[in-house]
């Protein structure tokens, strides 16, 4: 049946079984729980093939041409609340949950099975038949925390743009949407106490054009944010395909666009902060926040009004790559370290992380940060992105705390897919759609009760060399489509997992691509108008470390 991900189980309804046919006269029955899949189903599924899936209240003479949504708290006991079982006969189409999300699973993979044309936004003829084979499925993910995180802050993505990858992160069942809105090259949410975040924080006059040691500039200013109103439709979008934003503010590194907004913010007695500006160029910049009661203040604003836009469990704060350097020169910053009785500039963060994590657990959510967070002790609470490896992640589940697996060799899609010359902008090590097939994210180390820490894992897009949607797509497609696999399904080892399968699959899968619009990196190498010659970027030879 060519599905992407894989399901547990699948097998024919009976022995020569043909498919059930889709009409004009097709209605949906939606049990109590499911009016949201079958929405979404007239609306996405409905526009490709013109059908208009009619609600079955009233309609005579349909017990026999249905689809039949519904919630089984047998299904929810066996497979979880997203786990789902398929049922196609000659009467009807049955898609059971353990909850609405798996119910949504189901459609998705209804979808898939209707064909690449059921990816379409209007259908290509009237004449055209539909049917799904008569089927048996019981699927349920592996992991409840199946991941996509979108760096909009050095290169911004219009909101329709997000929308559309919302819709893809779907149709691969994933669900979460991990939103990296600020960094040092821009600001993208509106805050309205704080204005001149985006006013001043969203946009740059220039910026680097490839790697931070190419000579090329792109001079012109780019920038954009997004309204209060803009995330409450895009949080709700997303609550519609039973995905959670969870948005990430970066403290106290990563920085500069907040400090060149509002320049109290930055280490005032080390450096003229009311000279700097957004950041234009790429890697680390040594303007961190000041630790002090106003920068704690100013953020608590921040997180009040983010809470009211973002009903996620967990705020991602960052925590990464913080340069101590005007930490260790400031007289400010050594006076809060001293006055805490704190040893060094590394428990100067983790006094900051605390403190927002204390913040965060009176208003019933969680703090989740890059592994750095664990430099001079991890709140109690706190959860923990292993980005740098697997050994943040190992040491943060030992020490009982959740853990999300995003190792940086593993599965960030900004490196480069393969050793020619001819990739776009190539950035770091080689990872083929095969490499991100066999990661695995539980690493041997863990215990089985320290390995029930891990949440699940997220494949992370960093884009200073993805300046618009056709790069992020080359970057992202197709490994998105084998990291999902990995997310979801029950997979042997790496080295026992049968890719050759995955590839014939894939075919198929390609056409589902092609129907969306997704501009990926096609198997036999980039496309001439996706190629950036001339153009530095920072590749890094042999195989990645296991760390």
């Amino acid at each position: 049946m060519d599905l992407i991900p894989d399901p547990r189980r699948a097998w024919p309804a009976q022995p020569g079984a043909g498919a059930f046919p889709l009409d004009g006269e097709t209605v949906i029955e939606a049990g109590p729980g499911t009016e949201g899949v079958a929405r979404w189903f007239r609306t996405a599924v409905g526009a490709a093939t013109g059908l208009p899936f009619a609600d079955d209240a009233g309609v005579i003479g349909a017990d026999d041409n249905r689809i039949v949504l519904g919630i089984s708290p047998d299904i929810a006991r066996e497979l979880g609340p997203e786990g789902y079982r398929i049922s196609v006969d000659a009467a009807a189409i049955r898609v059971e949950g353990g909850a609405a999300a798996g119910v949504f699973w189901g459609a998705q993979t209804i979808r898939q099975l209707l064909g690449p044309d059921a990816y379409r936004r209007a259908p290509l003829g009237p004449a055209r038949e539909w049917s799904v084979p008569m089927t048996l499925i019981e699927d349920a993910p592996r992991f409840g925390w199946r991941g996509l995180m979108l760096d909009v802050a050095r290169h911004f993505m219009p909101k329709d743009g997000v929308l559309r990858y919302l819709d893809l992160l779907a149709a691969h069942k994933l669900n979460v949407f991990h939103f990296h809105l600020t960094d040092d090259q821009g600001w993208r949410v509106e805050i309205k106490k704080h204005p001149r975040l985006t006013e001043v924080g969203s946009w740059r006059p220039r910026t680097k054009w490839g790697h931070r040691a190419s000579e090329l500039w792109e001079e012109k200013p780019h920038g954009g944010y997004y309204t209060q109103d803009d995330i409450r439709e895009i949080v709700a979008y997303a609550a519609e395909r039973h995905i959670t934003v969870v948005p990430e503010i970066d403290i106290p590194g990563h920085s500069q666009a907040a400090i060149a907004a509002y320049p109290e913010l930055g280490n005032t007695d080390v450096i003229d902060t009311t000279s700097l500006t957004v950041w234009d160029t790429w890697g680390i910049t040594a303007n961190v926040l000041a630790p002090t009661d106003n920068t704690l203040r100013f953020y608590e604003d921040v997180f009040e009004e983010l809470l009211t836009l973002f009903p996620s469990t967990f705020i991602h704060i960052g925590g990464d790559e913080c340069l101590k350097d005007q930490w260790k020169e400031s007289p400010a910053a050594q006076a809060r370290i001293a006055g805490l009785g704190l040893a060094d500039e590394d428990e100067l963060q983790s006094w900051f992380i605390r403190h927002f994590d204390r913040w965060l657990a009176e208003r019933g959510r969680r703090l989740i940060g890059w592994d750095e967070i664990l430099e001079g002790g991890l709140a109690p609470g706190a959860a923990v992105s292993s980005w740098r490896g697997y050994a943040g992640g190992i040491t943060a589940a030992k020490a009982g705390h959740d853990v999300v697996m995003c190792p940086e060799q593993q599965v960030y899609l900004d490196h480069r897919q393969a050793s020619g010359d001819d990739e776009p902008m190539p950035i770091g090590y080689v990872r083929t759609l095969e490499d991100v097939y066999r990661f695995e994210p539980l690493p041997p180390e863990l215990t089985e009760e320290e390995a029930a820490h891990v949440l699940g894992t997220q494949a992370n897009v960093w884009t200073e060399v993805m300046q618009d949607s056709s790069r992020v797509d080359y970057q992202v497609f197709p490994r998105l489509a084998a990291f999902a696999e990995v997310a979801w399904s029950d997979l042997p080892a790496p080295a026992e997992r049968d890719f050759a399968d995955f590839e014939q699959r894939m075919a198929e899968h390609y056409r589902r691509l092609d129907a969306l619009g997704v501009e990926y990196r096609p198997p036999g190498g980039p496309l001439p108008w996706q190629r950036r010659p001339g153009v530095q970027g920072r590749p890094i030879e042999g195989a990645p470390p296991n760390v």
